[in-house]
C-alpha cells in the first residue's frame, strides 16, 4: 500500500471500482462476480462536488441495489470527502454500520484508499471505528489510512488476521488500543507511526505490550514504520520477546540511523527472519555493511534501499 497509487489488489482479490463524479454520474461495472473482486467505492474529483459525502452516500446506496451485496467479501473505501469533518450519517463508517445486514459476507475493509493527488494523508479525517467493528465482528482484514480523529476500541478481535494502520501521525490512543487488545489470530500488523507535528505522539513505552507479544500469539509480520523514533524502536526490539516469532520485521520509511542498527546487532539474533525491511534510512555505509555481513549469509533478505543523507535532518517518508 502506498500513498501514490490506488490499490490494485486487496484481501487477495483484484480491485474493481464503482465511482460517482462531480455531476452525479454513477458508474458501476457490470458482469463482475461480486465475490471474486474487492470493490472500491470512490468519489471522483471530490473537490468538484457540492457535497462529496452526500455523493458517496448516493454511490453506496446504488451499489447495494445493483450489486449482489450479500456476496461481497471485500470493500475498499476511496475518496468520500475525507478532508471534511466526519459525517455522522453519510460517512463510510455510519453507512457500513447501518447497512451491515446487506453485507453479511464482508470480511475485509480498507477505509481510506486515498492517494496523494486526492488528499495528503495528514488531512484525511477519520473517526471512531467502533460502530464498524461492532457491526462486522467477523472481519479478518482491516486497513485504515489517516490518523486524524481515528479511534479504536480496546477489545479481543477473535477473527482479525491483518491490521494495517497508516498515518502521517498515529495518535497515542490508537497505539495504546492496539497494544491493550487481544489478537489471537493476527498474523500481520503494520502501523505507520508518523511524526509528532501531525499527531504522532506515541512513545516507545506505548509499544511495550506489542513488543512483549503476549496478546499477539500468531503474529509473523510486524511493521513499525514511517516513524521519527525508529532508533528508539529498534533499541526496544533488540530485546523484545515478539521478535523471536517473526518472519518479517519492517522498520522502513522512518529515521533509522547507525544507532538503531547498532542496537539490533547488539541484541538478540535476527538470523531466523526471512525479511528485514529498512528502506528509506539514514544508515552509514560501514554500519549497513556490518548488518549485511551478520544476516545475509543466514539467508535473511535485507532491504536497505533508498538511503538518505541527514545533513538537513532526518525525516520520515510520509507525513503529509
Amino acid at each position: 500500500m502506498t500513498v501514490e497509487d490506488h490499490e490494485t489488489h486487496f484481501a487477495g482479490l483484484p480491485v474493481v471500482e464503482a465511482t460517482i463524479d462531480g455531476q452525479g454520474t454513477i458508474r458501476i461495472p457490470s458482469g463482475v462476480r461480486p465475490d471474486e473482486s474487492a470493490w472500491r467505492l470512490r468519489v471522483e474529483d471530490a473537490w468538484d462536488c457540492d457535497d462529496a459525502t452526500a455523493s458517496f452516500a448516493a454511490l453506496f446506496a446504488r451499489f447495494l441495489d445493483e450489486v449482489d451485496a450479500a456476496r461481497v467479501s471485500a470493500l475498499v473505501i476511496g475518496e468520500w470527502g475525507a478532508a471534511d469533518p466526519p459525517d455522522p450519517t453519510d460517512g463510510p463508517i455510519p453507512l457500513l454500520s447501518r447497512f451491515a445486514d446487506r453485507l453479511p459476507a464482508l470480511r475485509a475493509v480498507f477505509v481510506g484508499d486515498i492517494v496523494r493527488e486526492e488528499s495528503d494523508i495528514a488531512y484525511i479525517e477519520q473517526t471512531d471505528l467502533t460502530p464498524l467493528l461492532d457491526a462486522h465482528p467477523r472481519l479478518e482484514e482491516l486497513a485504515v489510512r489517516g490518523g486524524s480523529g481515528l479511534a479504536l476500541p480496546t477489545r479481543t478481535y477473535p477473527h482479525l488476521r491483518t491490521l494495517r494502520l497508516q498515518s502521517g501521525g498515529m495518535p497515542r490512543g490508537v497505539v495504546r488500543a492496539v497494544a491493550d487488545s487481544v489478537f489471537p489470530e493476527l498474523r500481520h500488523l503494520d502501523m505507520w507511526l508518523g511524526v509528532a507535528s501531525y499527531g504522532g505522539d506515541a512513545t516507545v513505552e506505548d509499544l511495550a505490550d506489542i513488543l512483549d507479544g503476549a496478546r499477539l500469539p500468531a503474529l509473523t509480520r510486524l511493521g513499525l514504520m514511517d516513524s521519527e523514533i525508529t532508533d528508539g524502536v529498534a533499541a526496544a526490539l533488540a530485546h523484545a520477546p515478539i521478535v523471536a516469532r517473526l518472519d518479517e520485521l519492517d522498520l522502513s520509511m522512518g529515521t533509522l540511523g547507525d544507532q538503531g542498527i547498532e542496537a539490533l546487532l547488539a541484541g538478540q539474533s535476527l538470523t531466523h527472519l526471512k525479511r528485514l525491511d529498512l528502506r528509506h534510512h539514514f544508515v552509514g555505509e560501514a554500519t549497513a555493511r556490518r548488518l549485511r555481513e551478520a544476516l545475509t549469509l543466514a539467508g535473511v533478505e535485507i532491504d536497505l534501499s533508498d538511503p538518505c543523507t541527514d545533513w538537513t535532518g532526518r525525516y520520515v517518508q510520509v507525513s503529509e
